[in-house]
């Protein structure tokens, strides 16, 4: 008992210890960690390919690779360019937006007959009257250089990861002497390759579906920076559960700032709830198969975790992050009761 408990005291030790290097580490780890899942979604999308039917058997690995990577350097161009081509954009119309939320609040406190409340007068001008768009729009943009330059060191690693791939297998048959250590690696290695480049790749095909949808439904009713709210959308949809919320929450407040009318509200609400429970509920599961095996409060649990170590950056790669550690701890003894509790059906 002594024993155990001596090893449940290093470990949370070192679980402390790692915490700590991960939260004030963030600036290092996130860039390159990201890197790892752009490389992971080339490799998934390549081999989504050669399951085209009739042209996909065909086409050369290498061919398939240079498609793969051509799609995802045009996604992240394209989210590059929208950050930089909305931000002046979102700074000019702040004030009107300002002006507009206001007049919204009004209008429901009207309807609630708050508006001679004291309580009602005092939120106003001790809130609303100190609330300046404009400046919060600003500051939240001013970022988007930042954003930019983080995006292209992703690209940059990404593309030394994929130049290195050629002697990934070398180098793992060298890490031991030993013959069953060498396939133990490599068992460990291709169980996350694969398991980890198919979510990655399936996930960016329904992410563009479902952010190709949602633009038709905000360009048909007329929202403003339809394509921007669209990339947002496909974005989202990494981040499990919160992300579908999201989704169609900041549409949304978009469509009450810039209509009067509710119907254009209510037609910008419901498809995009419907499409967002049409593919989170029915076509995702569909397509993953539960792919990742991970149990739906582990990815709770993971997603509340690594946002509060790294902020926004972690909710998007909780995901992959978790089942990796499960693909892992499930090859130990010691800490494969861990994997088990954090895989969907026991079964790892």
């Amino acid at each position: 008992m002594n024993a155990r408990f001596q090893t449940l005291v290093y470990g949370a030790a070192l679980g402390l210890i790692i915490g700590w290097v991960l939260y004030i580490g963030k600036d290092v780890f996130v860039p390159i960690v990201f890197s790892i899942l752009v490389f992971y979604v080339i490799v998934g999308l390549t081999r989504l390919l050669a399951k085209v039917p009739l042209a996909g058997r065909h086409l050369p690995l290498p061919v398939r690779y240079t498609l793969s990577i051509v799609v995802i350097g045009l996604l992240l161009f394209v989210i590059a360019y929208l950050a930089l081509a909305s931000k002046n954009g979102v700074v000019a119309l702040a004030p009107q937006y300002q002006e507009s939320l206001l007049a919204a609040i009004q209008k429901i406190a009207a309807f609630l007959r708050l508006e001679n409340e004291p309580t009602w007068t005092t939120l106003r001008q001790d809130l609303l009257a100190q609330v300046n768009i404009q400046k919060v729009v600003g500051s939240t943009v001013a970022s988007v250089t930042t954003i930019v330059v983080g995006v292209l060191i992703v690209i940059l690693y990404a593309a030394l990861l994929l130049v290195e791939q050629r002697s990934f297998a070398t180098k793992i048959a060298n890490l031991s002497s030993d013959p069953r250590n060498v396939a133990r690696i490599q068992q460990i290695t291709s169980d996350i390759s694969a398991r980890i480049g198919s979510y990655l790749g399936l996930k960016t095909v329904l992410s563009i579906f479902l952010g190709g949808l949602s633009w038709a439904v905000m360009a048909f009713v007329g929202l403003e920076f339809a394509m921007f709210w669209a990339v947002l959308i496909a974005l989202l949809n990494y981040v499990p559960y919160i992300g579908s919320i999201l989704g169609v929450f900041f549409p949304v407040v978009m469509a009450i700032v810039q209509f009067d009318n509710s119907g254009q509200i209510l037609a910008v609400l419901l498809p995009l709830s419907v499409i967002q429970f049409v593919i989170g509920n029915i076509l995702d599961p569909l397509v993953m198969s539960n792919s990742l095996n991970l149990s739906p409060f582990a990815i709770l649990v993971s997603l509340s975790v690594w946002t509060g170590l790294w902020g926004i950056p972690g909710a998007f790669l909780a995901v992959p992050i978790t089942a990796i550690m499960t693909i892992v701890l499930s090859e130990f003894p010691g800490s494969r009761p861990i994997a088990v509790l954090l895989s969907r059906n026991g079964q790892v």
